[in-house]
């Protein structure tokens, strides 16, 4: 049994299909990959995994326990966290204010108001804050205004502010659209790096091959809201109707 179990899932919108008899077991500690073209059914899938959109028959089990319907706090509190395409993060903040958000948010999912005098009585709270920037290689912008970083650098800061939650799940959806090819392949590096170092379980939606073939174990291709194949990269390089249908010449 995997660490993320989706079984049966359909989900229509009025008369479209959004999705199909979905059937997934993730495998704890894996990298998986979910891509297809737009209208695939790959942002209905995601928004179910984090209980946003309840499926109209089906299941989604994390861990043994069901995500549907569930509010965004008690999804982090599952251990589940989410990338989202445009980074998530508080533009008017430094880059160390917003990771103290996430080290101060209550288990009800509120926020606990600290003057900034008084956090320095909270060391292991910002201990753990720079620890996590140490480990995303942004250290040196800790008190830059977030608003002022590369679109590299937000999109690290919002993978830090997730793992200095520790989830044991990582939902991230398209993590390298609108970079330069020199930020999308440091975010490779940096998923690569955080994966071997924690043994997080990722699940990545996207669209660039280079990107799904530098980081998935296992690559689930949509079609319709349908699974079309799920293999490894190598064997999905190679399937004929893939090759033909989705992948085209990044398949070569």
């Amino acid at each position: 049994m995997g660490i993320l179990e989706v079984s049966n899932v359909n989900k229509r919108f009025g008369g479209l299909q959004a999705l199909g008899n979905v059937n997934l077991d993730i495998a704890k500690g894996t990298v998986h990959a979910i891509i297809g073209p737009n209208g695939a059914g790959k942002s209905t899938l995601l928004n179910c995994l984090i209980g946003k959109l309840i499926p109209d028959t089906g299941t989604v089990m994390f861990n043994g326990i069901s995500v549907l319907g569930r509010k965004p706090y008690e999804i982090n509190q599952l251990g589940i966290s989410r990338v989202f395409q445009t980074p998530e993060i508080f533009g008017n903040l430094t880059v160390f204010e917003n990771m103290l958000i996430p080290c101060f948010a209550k288990r009800d999912g509120s926020f606990r108001m600290h003057a900034l005098e008084s956090i320095a009585a909270e060391r292991d709270i910002i201990e753990k804050a720079e620890h996590m920037l140490a480990e995303v290689n942004m250290s040196d912008k800790r008190h830059m205004t977030a608003s002022s970083l590369s679109r590299g650098d937000k999109r690290r800061l919002e993978m830090a502010m997730c793992l200095v939650q520790e989830p044991k799940l990582l939902l991230l959806d398209e993590p390298t659209a609108g970079m330069a090819r020199a930020d999308t392949n440091n975010t490779i590096d940096l998923l690569n790096q955080i994966h071997d170092s924690r043994e997080i379980t990722m699940v990545i939606i996207e669209h660039d091959m280079h990107v799904v073939f530098s980081l998935a174990k296992r690559i689930t291709v949509l079609a319709q809201g349908t699974p079309l194949v799920e293999d490894t990269p190598d064997n999905i390089k190679g399937h004929p109707k893939v090759k033909e249908a989705y992948l085209g010449e990044a398949a070569a």
